[in-house]
């Protein structure tokens, strides 16, 4: 099998925000870098030192589902963690990343809902919206294909930055974790590796965040947005995947009372 090198950043990226005392050990030797040794953390999971550095090497082995649910408990991930560890782990191998297309019921459906709505694909592009998206975000009818993405909108947008003011950098972070998911799955897709790489030329944040290999699930909730006709307004939300494509999602927004 291919190298993993997803995997080999991801394990990294974990071991580098743990320090001994969050696992229990001492603090040993003087340490040139922050996080955990290598050795401790194999020692955690019960593996060897060596076989972990392959792992974090990216290099092309084939970990059992017992050894990344150990190198989960060792790196105390969280639960959305422990299920990307466990994604990236198995790996696969994936044609070259196409844009998805919306199949024209759906996009009558969105359009015909009376609520901010619009549809999404993998790589987060925007793929159909309504006037009432248009009306509360942002008209992405005005962008070009290219553009027309949410980080996009997220991290290179004054419209963004007005429209969740203060709660703008813990959304903008919430985004970039929940899309980070799902790029490690695409490791050298240039489609992502594009995008990734005009965000971070384009948004200091977007460059500062990216390293810190946040991961996040996506989860229903309620987001407080200044409206451009002035004030703020609460709003419910949530995402669906389409039955169609479950590469489609749908999101929904209902203001509350």
């Amino acid at each position: 099998m291919p190298g993993n090198r997803p995997l080999g950043a991801f394990l990294r990226s974990r071991r580098a925000k743990l320090q001994p005392g969050d696992v229990g050990l001492g603090a040993g030797r003087a340490r040139r870098t922050p996080g955990l040794l290598r050795e401790e953390v194999a020692g955690l999971a019960n593996i060897s030192t060596e076989w972990y550095v392959r792992l974090e090497q990216g290099r092309a082995v084939s970990p059992s589902g017992a050894t990344v649910e150990a190198l989960a408990g060792a790196l105390r991930l969280d639960a959305g963690e422990r299920r990307h560890l466990h994604a990236l782990a198995r790996g696969s191998a994936r044609a070259p990343f196409v844009r998805e297309t919306v199949p024209d019921a759906l996009r009558r459906v969105v359009e015909g809902l009376p609520g901010p709505a619009y549809v999404t694909g993998q790589r987060w592009d925007v793929l159909a919206w309504n006037a009432a998206s248009s009306d509360l975000l942002t008209d992405f009818g005005l962008r070009t294909t290219g553009e027309r993405n949410i980080l996009h909108f997220m991290f290179t947008d004054g419209e963004a930055r007005r429209l969740f003011g203060a709660g703008w950098a813990e959304e903008a972070r919430r985004m970039l974790s929940l899309f980070r998911a799902t790029h490690d799955l695409w490791p050298g897709d240039p489609a992502f590796d594009g995008l990734v790489e005009r965000l971070r030329v384009e948004s200091a944040e977007f460059e500062s965040w990216w390293a810190d290999h946040d991961i996040a699930v996506s989860r229903s909730g309620s987001k407080r947005l200044h409206l451009r006709t002035g004030g703020t307004a609460a709003y419910e939300y949530a995402t669906f995947q389409a039955n169609d494509d479950p590469a489609l999602k749908l999101a929904l927004y209902i203001e509350q009372g």
